[in-house]
């Protein structure tokens, strides 16, 4: 590789080079007919920007990050200000170029900074990690990422300098789609809009700029011409794969991107010890975690940051959201679960709903029609038919009978069930909380239960049965004679 000099550092050594990543994030995507921030639109389970974050997040600390936002950058700051990374507000926004001059204050102390799109989601750490070495091992003043897609259509062409006929680091030229002539629109390496700078040879050119363009806006693309003249070193590194530097600027594009990446991490898993039968029918957000020997049938949406153990089975038409699910779990068709956790060899399904805050315990069944929320439910406990279980902490070897409901809520305010180990509460029951039913205890079925019940005891909670004898024949020859002939 070539070594040519700039005035943007002596220093090759990286480890004594301050490296930032500033992300642009200021747009509208006014092709997405969207009125929400484009940065913040999501594919595999995730925003285009936190994409972004999480790949700069292996390379630099998240304070070394700089997201410059504007268009609903509140919406964004929000969305963003868990990853720890800084926010710059650009709050004109005139252009990529301009987007970093409002970044200057931001970025002055450091040697380099990249520069990254908020809406190219594809692009790896690794990726980032190797333009960064290039860009300081070579002294380079800027360094453009180029590709090479199958169709080059819409981008801006980069030539690189010759030296005896063969293409070199050096960047010649960049030209706009528009104004390629003759035989350059043969060229297909492409700009990917994606750079390294050294901080100061940037900001101590970068108001040559000009809006001499139809979009009057600061181009950052333009800083390669300036640079050059200035006799600073301007070099090209092809990606590896040219579909890291996709962007998205129409809801199609959206699509496709979300497939790419879904696809992808199904390929991981699989290639990990995952079985996904169909994994084109199944979507699964890139944090979703998933142990050896689990088998996915086919229609699965696996969300967020689940994360699943081994030699589970999760059958069809299941939707998993932000849960902790353990080894060897069953989870049967149509089952809907969110932010909640399903220890070992648990049983859940078909078609129950575990709201928020559930916990069920180690080979606990969860039935069918069963809803939960906010309930721990003990190991080897079962309620396995048409229960409603809310607000309550079951101990274990509970069985609950089909069609038990724990009222928690008075229209004010939500109460407790507590339920000991080894109750056996019967099916149509009533649980009127605040309310505890002791160890060992019995519930008979169709009880309404408002008081507590001891340990051991049996508690009836119905009216006594009354049988009237005849009463049936009687009601059938009183209607036959009352019937209109």
């Amino acid at each position: 590789m070539m070594n040519p000099k700039s005035d943007s550092t002596d220093t090759a050594d990286q480890g004594k080079s301050k490296f930032a990543i500033a992300i642009l994030a200021a747009g509208k995507g006014t092709r997405l007919k969207s009125r929400h921030p484009k940065v913040l639109h999501q594919i595999a389970g995730k925003t285009l920007l936190g994409h972004v974050v999480a790949a700069a997040s292996q390379i630099v600390p998240p304070e070394d990050i700089f997201a410059i936002i504007g268009h609903e950058a509140e919406l964004v700051r929000g969305a963003l200000q868990a990853t720890g990374i800084q926010f710059v507000l650009q709050a004109e926004q005139r252009g990529t170029g301009h987007a970093l001059m409002a970044a200057r204050e931001a970025l002055q102390g450091f040697t380099h900074v990249l520069v990254l799109s908020g809406d190219v989601p594809l692009i790896r750490p690794e990726t980032i990690q190797r333009v960064r070495d290039f860009h300081i091992t070579q002294r380079a003043a800027m360094t453009i990422l180029t590709a090479e897609p199958a169709d080059p259509t819409g981008y801006g062409r980069v030539f690189r300098k010759l030296k005896n006929t063969e293409p070199t680091d050096e960047v010649d030229r960049i030209v706009e789609q528009k104004a390629l002539r003759d035989r350059e629109g043969e060229q297909r390496e492409i700009n990917s809009g994606i750079y390294a700078f050294a901080v100061g040879p940037l900001y101590g050119h970068i108001d040559k700029l000009t809006t001499d363009n139809p979009a009057g806006e600061f181009y950052l693309t333009d800083m390669a011409g300036v640079l050059g003249k200035s006799g600073n070193a301007v070099l090209a590194l092809r990606a590896e794969d040219s579909n890291e530097v996709l962007g998205v600027n129409t809801r199609i594009e959206l699509a496709e991107l979300d497939s790419r990446l879904r696809a992808k991490k199904a390929r991981e898993l699989m290639e990990a010890g995952t079985t996904i039968f169909r994994p084109e029918t199944c979507d699964i957000d890139a944090d979703v975690e998933i142990g050896a020997d689990t088998v996915i049938e086919p229609f699965v949406q696996i969300i967020g940051k689940t994360k699943i153990g081994s030699d589970c089975r999760i059958r069809s038409y299941s939707v998993i959201t932000n849960c902790q699910v353990g080894d060897k779990v069953l989870i049967r068709p149509g089952c809907i679960m969110e932010d909640s956790i399903v220890r070992d060899g648990a049983q859940i399904g078909p078609y129950s709903h575990l709201r928020p805050g559930s916990d069920v315990g180690e080979g606990a069944h969860v039935g069918n029609f069963v809803e939960t929320k906010k309930t721990k439910l003990g190991k080897r406990s079962k309620a396995n038919h048409l229960s409603y279980l809310g607000d309550a902490v079951i101990g274990e070897g509970v069985n609950i009978g089909a069609g038990t409901i724990t009222c928690n809520y008075d229209g004010v305010n939500k109460h407790e069930t507590v339920i000991e180990d080894g109750v056996f509460v019967g099916s149509d029951s009533t649980l009127v909380a605040p309310v505890k039913i002791g160890k060992g205890a019995y519930v008979g079925a169709g009880s309404c239960i408002t008081d507590e019940v001891p340990s051991d005891a049996l508690a009836l909670g119905r009216s006594r049965q009354v049988n009237k004898a005849n009463w049936a024949a009687r009601k059938r020859e009183q209607m036959k004679r009352l019937k209109k002939p």
